[in-house]
This record gives structure tokens, C-alpha cells and sequence, in this order.
């Protein structure tokens, strides 16, 4: 049935798409791409290139808790990071590259519970950061606080923030959730046991959680660079505030697993939130697709790394064999 998923979340990224489109009107669309300015789309992409530094940081910093003589090699790790972001375009959101990376990861003999707590930890200070600069946005956006919606989903993500956060440094929360495991069949109560443990050991390094976080929050603001770039390609005169405001949120919607790579899903966040703005559908919706192109075009080393096998390291240095 992965196919019949894979195949619903393209319908709905393709209709979504197409409906924002048609309401923003195509010819107003490509006229406004016309008329842009590159110079600012020139900088947004070197920004991209130090996102990229950074999110690569962020994981290698998250490894701490695997003892060095057990960890690939740096050219491996380097390997699995930029060759899953790029495969990840082509997967559920953020979802799928994650689970890419884990894997990836576990095939060099490091335990599947270090591989994902890795990943998963990656994710849940990302999605805390985002949540952090969502905050701070909507204080130059306080009509936004009025709507459920973003309610919603802002404490969706601080309750998943602190639920982590909890479990790493609270050992009655790792007893509590322990015997809920305990109940649960040996498929599920082993790895989940081995997940928990190795989501605990971040209890000792501090110092490289509160790195990570400040990556993260470094990533987020380059993020909203970005995009303010490419609005001030597009001549949108939004000032940099709404900026601020939202494009965390919009990042928020952007990791429903619901389409591929935020397509469809960010056309209508960006034409939503910006015609908050005073921005009209058309620069709004040309600025998604420029917004997610940027991201692709970020991915793109690692489907050279893919595809050309620079950076490999020998099959037999890996056991049982090299990951992707």
C-alpha cells in the first residue's frame, strides 16, 4: 500500500498546487517572475550553502553519545547526511529523509537506537527552534494569536518539545514510559526500550544540546533571509518583520507529512500568511515556489554525491555494506 500513499500525497501536492496557482492567475505569476531581480536570488543561494554547513553541524554534534572508535568516518558521515536531505526531496516532508539517515546510519554497525535517537533529536530541536522564532514573530503579528489554527499548531509543537525534553532528563518520566513498553508486545517493547536509553544518554552533554539548539536557531534565521531575499527579488514590499513573523510558521506547515517536500502545502501557506501583509496571491505564490526550488537547489550535492560516488568510502570499510 506504499505506493497508494506515495500516490495520494502527489494528487494532493499536484491539486493543491494547481488550485493556488489558477486563484493567483498564471500570466500575473510568470509576470512577476519576469521582472525579477537575481542579484538578491544570487545571495539567498550563498546563504543556503551556510544553512546547509550548519544543518550538517548540528548532526555530527548529535553523535556525541556514540563512543568515537564506533562512529563512521567522517567522509561516511558526511555521505549519509547530504545524499538523505537530497533523497529526502523526493520523500514525505522531512520524514522520509529522516528515516533515510537513521538507516543510512545503522548500517555502520552503530546501534539502531543511537541512529534515530540521532535523527529524531536533529528534528525535535529543529522543530524547537522554529517554535522559538514562531514566538518571537508573532509579536510583530499579534492578529495571528486570535487564529486556532496556529494556536494549534504551535502548541502541537511546544508539547512535543517538551515531552522530549522531559523524557532526555527525567528518569521518572524514563521509568513511567518504561512500563507502558513493558506492556506492549517484544516487537515493539525491545527497540523502544533501546530508543529510550539511547534518548537519555543526551542527559550528559548539555553544552552539545544547547549547540545544536543555537545551530538551529542560526538555521531558522538564515531561513527567513532567505526568503526575504527572494521577496526583494520579486519587488514584494513586505518589510522584514512580517518576515519574522511568518515564515517560522510557515516552516511549521511545511513539515506535514502530508506532500512531497512541502509542495502544495507551503503554495498555500505563503499566499495565506502574506496577504496578511498586503501581498498579493500572485508575488505570494511566486515566492513559494522560488522559497522551495531554493531548498531543492540546497539537496542537490547530495544527489552528486549520489550519483558520482565522490566522497565514498571503500564497501569493505563498512559493515555489512556502505549506505547510500
Amino acid at each position: 500500500m506504499a505506493w497508494l500513499s506515495r500516490l495520494v500525497r502527489l494528487a494532493v501536492a499536484a491539486g493543491l498546487t494547481a488550485y493556488i496557482l489558477w486563484k493567483s492567475h498564471p500570466g500575473e505569476v510568470l509576470a512577476v517572475v519576469a521582472n525579477a531581480d537575481w542579484r538578491p536570488l544570487l545571495l539567498a543561494v550563498a546563504l543556503v550553502v551556510i544553512d546547509r554547513a550548519l544543518m550538517a553541524y548540528r548532526w555530527v554534534e548529535l553523535l556525541c553519545t556514540i563512543n568515537p572508535g564506533e562512529r563512521p568516518p567522517m567522509a561516511a558521515i558526511m555521505r549519509i547526511f547530504f545524499v538523505s536531505t537530497f533523497v529526502g526531496t523526493f520523500l514525505p516532508a522531512s520524514v522520509g529523509g529522516d528515516a533515510v539517515r537513521a538507516y543510512s546510519l545503522s548500517r555502520w554497525n552503530v546501534r539502531a537506537g543511537d541512529a534515530i535517537a540521532s535523527v529524531f533529536m536533529d528534528r525535535m530541536l529543529g522543530v524547537t527552534s522554529i517554535l522559538l522564532m514562531a514566538l518571537v514573530g508573532l509579536f510583530s503579528a499579534r492578529d495571528l494569536i486570535a487564529n486556532v489554527t496556529i494556536v494549534t499548531a504551535l502548541g502541537v509543537a511546544a508539547l512535543a518539545s517538551t515531552m522530549t525534553l522531559v523524557l532526555i532528563f527525567s528518569a521518572r518520566a524514563e521509568s513511567a514510559l518504561s512500563r507502558i513498553l513493558d506492556r506492549l508486545p517484544g516487537t515493539v517493547r525491545h527497540p523502544g526500550n533501546r530508543l529510550v536509553e539511547a534518548m537519555r544518554r543526551y542527559s550528559t552533554h548539555h553544552g552539545s544540546l544547547l549547540g545544536v539548539l543555537a545551530g538551529s536557531v542560526a538555521v531558522q534565521i538564515l531561513r527567513i533571509l532567505q526568503a526575504y531575499l527572494l521577496g526583494r527579488s520579486l519587488n514584494i514590499p513586505a518589510p522584514v518583520a512580517a518576515y519574522f513573523a511568518f515564515i517560522p510558521l510557515i516552516l511549521l506547515v511545511m513539515l506535514l507529512p502530508v506532500t512531497f517536500n512541502g509542495i502544495g502545502t507551503s503554495q498555500f501557506a505563503f499566499v495565506w500568511f502574506f496577504a496578511r501583509a498586503g501581498v498579493e496571491s500572485s508575488p505570494a505564490f511566486a515566492l513559494s515556489v522560488l522559497f522551495v526550488a531554493l531548498g531543492i537547489i540546497g539537496n542537490l550535492p547530495g544527489g552528486l554525491l549520489y550519483a558520482f560516488g565522490w566522497g565514498r568510502v571503500p564497501t569493505d570499510a563498512a559493515s555489512p555494506a556502505e549506505p547510500g
